[in-house]
């Protein structure tokens, strides 16, 4: 295992479970220091936290709602006791399943509303409280510093949990690309768009019959034959946060094991 990131400050948002997890796990294998968060499912945040601390990292344990800025502030102060921040990942999400898009009647305003807090407005809140730190990473090691947000191929193509969750993807790419105009040379920033995870995510929305179906289904429809789970996504991700990408910013990169192709 690599240890590129070594000494790096890395804050994952949502990454008690599912490719949050995935990736801040990852990234203290390679040597980051981690700020775990997580929103509501604390006994799992602690042992992603403790899986941190095995692979090496020194860990924070945040409790916060990207969807608040007095919350990103907590998660930006917890950063601040190290004086800078170099990776900072994106990665809190949800949505409304309301897979029938021809329904107008499934999704409410406040699906909409609380989708786009999360998803949209949650990683702008999340960079404007942390650009300071970002800032003062590359002042202190004249590397950019690295944010990758976790859009979605329903950001690109629209098929999707609910058409307000494609929305959402397809504004976080804009915003992606908007941002890292803006904000260069001393923060780049990137999106991965992932197809199927195999996470709970998905599992929670089905019973076991639907779920196995599903995988199956997935492998047929994508053009590499499989089903992808957090840890391939997590690796494509990381390519963002590391040096190997230290050139590459106001990318949307799908990781959707070629459904894009065949959809």
């Amino acid at each position: 295992m690599t240890d590129d990131l070594d000494g790096r400050i890395a804050l994952v948002t949502g990454s008690a479970t599912g490719l949050g997890r995935s990736m801040v796990i990852k990234l203290a294998e390679r040597g980051a220091n981690v700020i775990v968060n997580y929103s509501r499912s604390v006994a799992e945040a602690e042992e992603t936290a403790d899986l941190c601390r095995t692979a090496g990292a020194q860990v924070q344990l945040v409790k916060a709602n990207v969807a608040d800025p007095a919350d990103c502030r907590v998660l930006a102060n917890a950063a601040a006791t190290h004086g800078r921040l170099d990776i900072l990942m994106n990665n809190a999400g949800i949505t409304r399943q309301a897979r029938d898009h021809s329904d107008l009647d499934a999704l409410s305003k406040e699906d909409f509303m609380d989708t786009y807090e999360v998803n949209v407005v949650g990683p702008f809140l999340m960079l404007q409280a942390t650009k300071p730190l970002l800032i003062a990473a590359f002042d202190q090691t004249e590397r950019a510093s690295a944010v990758l947000n976790t859009s979605s191929i329903a950001g690109v193509n629209a098929i999707a949990s609910s058409v307000a969750y494609a929305a959402t993807k397809a504004a976080l790419n804009n915003m992606t690309l908007a941002l890292a105009r803006a904000l260069a040379p001393q923060i780049r920033i990137n999106a991965i768009c992932p197809g199927f995870i195999g996470t709970r995510w998905f599992k929670d929305a089905m019973d076991d019959e639907t779920y196995a179906q599903t995988l199956e289904f997935v492998k047929g429809a994508t053009a590499l034959g499989v089903a992808s789970g957090p840890d391939d996504i997590a690796d494509s991700a990381l390519f963002f946060v590391s040096d190997a990408s230290r050139h590459v910013t106001g990318e949307t990169l799908l990781v959707d094991a070629g459904m894009h192709l065949k959809t």
